[in-house]
């Protein structure tokens, strides 16, 4: 019984020293559990305090676009490239973001904006005062002109030559805004005006008879002009606009963000390098 006792208070005593010492470990660490360092679930949950850079959440700046559009963006291989994916890449650099690009249809853009699924649309976009009703824009980064896409030989030789034929355009455009206003309002009516997913397409259907003409921006015409014999673009110009990047009207802060971005980078020439890669002189 005494040996037991003995025991019994040995026992009580190493347990005394080794709290002791973890109380010691604690205090040294910082951490508030008594007995032992801080969990992992806790260690874990201070580490999460820092956003982690996944590529998936708010740090993530994602582009929509529309990538049949050479050269504001178009695929090379499995890559998305272009004017609009390097200075949407040079703005996500530029706010400390990760960049994403989302290949949408044109006129799904301004929606997955306006949803968030995207964080901004760039694809060459003009701004107008029906867009304007759904999303707001940065400054322009780009200046543009629509173009007319004949067949060599068409009767078609200037712009008042296209009352009455058939226009191809790609659906939810300005060249498909312009063409399908009534005569009235200098368009020709959405009776004359055939819509299509993508330039390509358009084109595609003028090789095949199936409309008279396109009208599309002068850059992917010049593209579009160079891979199929036999068409050819009017000398006189359909309409001249301004490029700028669309954000939903509930994100002003990111608006700021992205507008002021853009600003810098239009300044420092980033952006004209950027054109020059893709456009040049003629």
């Amino acid at each position: 019984m005494k040996k037991f006792a003995m025991l019994l208070a040995a026992l009580l005593l190493m347990m005394t020293v080794f709290a002791a010492c973890g109380e010691s470990k604690d205090a040294a660490s910082g951490a508030s559990q008594p007995g032992g360092a801080a969990s992992s679930s806790e260690a874990a949950g201070e580490e999460s305090a820092q956003p982690a850079d996944t590529g998936d959440g708010d740090n993530t700046l994602v582009m929509a676009t529309n990538a049949f559009f050479e050269p504001y963006e178009y695929y090379e291989g499995d890559d998305i490239v272009g004017i609009d994916a390097e200075v949407g890449k040079a703005i996500a650099d530029k706010l400390g973001m990760d960049f994403e690009i989302s290949d949408v249809d044109f006129d799904a853009i301004i929606p997955n904006v306006q949803s968030g699924k995207a964080s901004m649309g760039m694809a060459g976009m003009t701004v107008t005062e029906d867009r304007q009703k759904n999303v707001n824009f940065t400054r322009s980064y780009a200046t543009a002109v629509q173009v007319v896409i004949v067949p060599e030989g068409s009767d078609i030789a200037a712009i008042d030559d296209m009352a009455g034929k058939k226009i191809g355009v790609q659906q939810g455009t300005t060249g498909d805004i312009y063409c399908s206003a009534p005569v009235e309002e200098d368009g020709f009516g959405e009776e004359n005006v055939t819509r299509y997913n993508k330039g390509t397409d358009a084109v595609m259907a003028l090789l095949s008879g199936k409309v008279d003409c396109v009208v599309i921006d002068n850059e992917p015409a010049k593209a579009f002009v160079a891979a199929n014999e036999g068409l050819k673009i009017l000398d006189t110009a359909y309409a001249e606009e301004e490029y700028a990047i669309c954000i939903a009207k509930d994100n002003e802060e990111l608006l700021e963000k992205v507008d002021t971005a853009l600003g810098e980078l239009i300044d420092d020439g980033t952006v004209q390098k950027i054109v020059d890669k893709y456009i040049t002189a003629e």
